[in-house]
C-alpha cells in the first residue's frame, strides 16, 4: 500500500509541475502587458476605440502629465462624422464617461478629414495634444478654450479661435439625413443635446488629443517622438 502511494505521488510530480508552471507562465505574461493595453482591455473598449488612437494617447498624456489627471478625451478622425468619434475616458472610474459625434474642419476632407493644418483661416482641423482651459458664452453659445500644445501643429489654436462648441450640424439626425456633411471651420464641434455636459466635465486642464492616423503627424510630434507604436 505504502509503495503504491509512494508510486502516486512521483507520478503527480512528474504531471502537474507542468500545469503550474503553465498557469504561472501566463500570469507573468499579463503582468508584462503594456500599460494602455492592459488599461484598454480593463476599460473594455475593444470594437468601439482604435487600439492605436488609444495606445497614442495614452504615451502622450504620461509625458504631458496634464492638471486634471483623471480624463483624456481622444477625438478619432479615422471615423466618419455620423459615427460617433469624440470619447471622454475616465482614467480613474476606468470607463467612457461621454460618447458623442464631432465636427472636423471643412477644409480638411469631405467624410473623412486627410489634411490638417495650423494656418489661421485655413479652415481645417489641427491634429495632436491640447489641453483644456475655461469656458465663455460666444457666437455658439457656450464654449471651452483648448490650448495647443505641439509648436508647428496646433500651437495656434488660441489665435485660429479654435474652441470646442455645440453646433446643430452635429446632431446625429442632420448628419445622416443632410445631402452634404456638415463640416466646422475647423473647431471640433458636438451636438447641443449634451454639449455643457461634456464642456463641463472636461474644462480646466484634461488632455485632449485628435488622431487620424497619420505618420506625417507622428514624424513631427515631440511628444510622441521615439515610442514605438504598433502598426
Amino acid at each position: 500500500m505504502n509503495k503504491l502511494l509512494i508510486a502516486l505521488l512521483l507520478l503527480l510530480q512528474f504531471v502537474f509541475p507542468v500545469q503550474f508552471n503553465s498557469v504561472e507562465k501566463t500570469k507573468v505574461n499579463d503582468e508584462l502587458l503594456p500599460d494602455y493595453l492592459s488599461l484598454y482591455h480593463e476599460m473594455q473598449l475593444d470594437g468601439i476605440i482604435d487600439l492605436k488612437a488609444f495606445q497614442q494617447a495614452v504615451e502622450g498624456y504620461k509625458k504631458v502629465d496634464p492638471e486634471n489627471k483623471e480624463l483624456i478625451t481622444l477625438i478619432d478622425y479615422t471615423k466618419p462624422p455620423t459615427e460617433k468619434r469624440m470619447f471622454v475616458l475616465d482614467l480613474e472610474e476606468k470607463k467612457i464617461l461621454h460618447a458623442s459625434h464631432v465636427l472636423h474642419g471643412r477644409n480638411s476632407g469631405y467624410t473623412l478629414p486627410t489634411s490638417f493644418s495650423n494656418e489661421v483661416n485655413s479652415n481645417k482641423s489641427s491634429l495632436g495634444f491640447f489641453v483644456t482651459e475655461g469656458t465663455y458664452h460666444g457666437k455658439y453659445g457656450y464654449s471651452l478654450v483648448i490650448n495647443g500644445l505641439e509648436k508647428g501643429i496646433n500651437d495656434k489654436a488660441k489665435e485660429r479661435a479654435i474652441v470646442i462648441h455645440g453646433s446643430k450640424y452635429a446632431d446625429p439626425k442632420v448628419l445622416t439625413t443632410a445631402k452634404r456633411i456638415p463640416r466646422s471651420l475647423g473647431c471640433p464641434a458636438i451636438p447641443y443635446d449634451n454639449y455643457k455636459e461634456i464642456i463641463d466635465a472636461i474644462k480646466g486642464g484634461s488632455l485632449v488629443y485628435i488622431y487620424a492616423d497619420s505618420e506625417e503627424y507622428i514624424q513631427k510630434s515631440q511628444i510622441l517622438d521615439e515610442i514605438p507604436f504598433i502598426s
